[in-house]
């Protein structure tokens, strides 16, 4: 069996009355890309901080590259680079000065140069004061802050939040090459097409419970698609309705057809042998639309 980065088994944390997460169980694979999905207030965070030692949690257990957070949290974050969803980092200092002072509290691990080839890769000038950054810009620090101590484990909340399109790839392309080092990389955002693009699995958190964890590949071929056909001639919409998980929306008499197709398309692409088929388009769902229908009312 491949070892795990994160375990948890029946995470339970409350805020009061609110229950933030009623019973979260979690195992995410070293050396994959692992996206955490979920609105606000579906405990992501609160998951998060909870590996990290940063809060406790009420009942379960966890355990972060081996080790039980609670006992050992030095360890656990000296291996770990965190990004936080809402940084905080002294105003009146610039970057490089945040830097090197987070730099000194791990013991210098990280090269100098490689921070500089990080922040001319993000195009974030190190001399600014950080009260003087924008809102992305400061992104950018919490982003360096992560990656260049090259950390075992990348937990990353919300990671390209505040920066354009442009950024938000380049920042894409530094999470993918930090695994290809070998780091396993657990991930937050609400921008479904980036983890789209770069997760192996996606887990799916749903009022303090995981409700789903699949590949992202296998999550989305077994979603629903939305297929138009045209036929050269009107054909028998009964025989395509017979297939199991079609069902169709409209037809033209039988010449132009939409329908909707839920899992493998073996069965409907064999019945539609039978017929002269002109043209044939189909949509496969996107994970965001897969997100949706698990909090759909």
């Amino acid at each position: 069996m491949q070892p795990l980065a994160i375990l948890t088994q029946g995470l339970v944390k409350s805020y009061g009355k609110v229950q933030a997460l009623r019973g979260v169980d979690l195992e995410v694979r070293r050396g994959e890309i692992f996206g955490f999905l979920g609105p606000n207030g579906a405990g992501k965070t609160t998951t998060i901080r909870c590996l990290l030692d940063l809060i406790r949690p009420d009942a379960g257990r966890s355990q972060v590259l081996g080790v039980d957070p609670q006992k050992d949290p030095v360890t656990v974050r000296a291996r770990v680079g965190y990004l936080p969803g809402e940084l905080r980092m002294q105003e009146n200092l610039t970057g490089e000065g945040v830097l090197r002072y987070l730099n000194g509290l791990r013991g210098g691990k990280a090269d100098w140069m490689y921070i500089r080839q990080l922040a001319d890769r993000i195009d974030l000038d190190l001399k600014i004061a950080i009260k003087n950054l924008s809102r992305g810009n400061k992104q950018k620090v919490g982003i360096i802050q992560a990656l260049m101590h090259r950390p075992e484990l990348l937990m990353l909340d919300e990671p390209t939040f505040g920066l354009d399109p442009l950024m938000q790839r380049e920042v894409l392309h530094l999470v993918a090459e930090a695994r290809q080092e070998g780091a396993t990389i657990f991930f937050s955002s609400h921008i479904l097409s980036e983890v789209q693009e770069i997760s192996d699995r996606v887990g799916i958190i749903r009022l303090g419970k995981v409700v789903e964890v699949a590949d992202t590949e296998t999550l989305i071929a077994r979603a629903v698609r939305h297929t138009r056909i045209r036929f050269a001639k009107p054909v028998d919409i009964n025989t395509l309705e017979s297939v199991p998980g079609v069902e169709v929306l409209s037809h033209d008499d039988g010449t132009v057809v939409v329908l909707k197709a839920e899992g493998e398309m073996d069965a409907l692409i064999k019945t539609l042998a039978q017929f002269p088929v002109v043209d044939f388009e189909t949509q496969r769902a996107s994970l965001e639309e897969i997100f949706l229908e698990y909090y759909r009312q």
